[in-house]
């Protein structure tokens, strides 16, 4: 029965959510991992009490799981959870009183606008034509609009026109939004374009079979070969490392938090404010490196 309750909830996240296999799986294996220690305790899923999941992330804990672990389980049990009591299985959420675990604050990383420019300018340099015009298109687009690499790859080719400097993308749970991108991307884009005029494909990133968009995983090696040529460390760029630098420098050049936060497609800008932390140590390391105080207290 419970392995029933599993599966009418994971086609629910399909179905109304827009779920891709890869979050599927990810709620699947967190909700069979509670289930195997549920049932081993001769417990039920579907009636497990707020003691039972309360000792479950104790558990964890003991097991040496991290707090993130720990608050994507709980976020997973309490979707589960209000699914079974919309559904009518019990009348009562017991995760509702449940607190979410403390998570250390990160940072993200991001690039200096220097560096930037030399991933940009490197893009020209790669030894296939064509590589080159799919890197610099898509490292344009990316920096200048801050997409997610998933929305970035599916661009449609008929979405890009010359006249145009707007996207239309769907980005998490299906969410339509306008983004504007730069004179740059919106060239690059259509240079590209021509170039591809011969392949059939509605994608301005076509993958080795034209009905299929370009891979992440055959991104992630275009922007390798990329940063090598650019003389930076690959293990430091990735499309979301592009994506925060994006937000890091439009914040630092004086764009507001709520633009910010519709051009991310952040549904909550509780998110979008963790690029004010990074302003922050930016003034920081500014006072720490230009302030005469700070050099007298080297001294001493």
């Amino acid at each position: 029965m419970d392995l029933a309750q599993i599966d009418s909830f994971l086609e629910m996240l399909v179905a109304e959510r827009g779920a891709t296999k890869n979050t599927v799986k990810a709620y699947q294996a967190d909700l069979e991992d509670f289930l195997v220690y549920i049932q081993n305790k001769k417990g039920s899923l579907a009636s497990a009490s707020q003691a039972a999941i309360q000792n479950y992330f104790e558990w964890l804990g003991q097991e040496g799981k991290t707090a993130r672990t720990a608050a994507r389980r709980l976020s997973c049990l309490r979707q589960f959870y209000l699914f079974l009591v919309k559904e009518g299985v019990r009348g009562d959420d017991p995760t509702h009183l449940l607190q979410n675990p403390h998570l250390p604050q990160t940072l993200p990383k991001y690039l200096t606008e220097s560096e930037v420019d030399l991933l940009l300018n490197a893009c020209d340099i790669l030894d296939d034509d064509r590589r080159a015009l799919v890197a610099r298109a898509a490292l344009e687009i990316l920096y200048s609009s801050g997409l997610r690499i998933s929305e970035l790859l599916k661009i449609r080719k008929d979405s890009v026109q010359p006249d145009t400097k707007i996207l239309r993308i769907y980005g998490k749970g299906g969410r339509e939004r306008l983004i504007p991108i730069s004179d740059s991307a919106v060239k690059s884009a259509i240079t590209l374009k021509q170039y591809d005029h011969h392949l059939k494909s509605i994608f301005l990133f076509p993958g080795r079979n034209p009905d299929q968009h370009l891979t992440r995983q055959g991104f992630d090696k275009i922007l390798y070969q990329v940063a090598l040529q650019a003389d930076l460390d690959p293990k430091r760029i990735s499309p979301h490392v592009l994506r925060h630098s994006f937000a890091s420098h439009m914040l630092a050049r004086g764009a507001d938090l709520r633009s910010l936060q519709m051009m991310l497609g952040h549904a909550d800008i509780s998110t979008t404010q963790i690029y004010t932390h990074v302003q922050t140590e930016q003034l920081h390391e500014i006072v720490r490196t230009h302030h005469p105080l700070a050099h007298e207290r080297e001294k001493k």
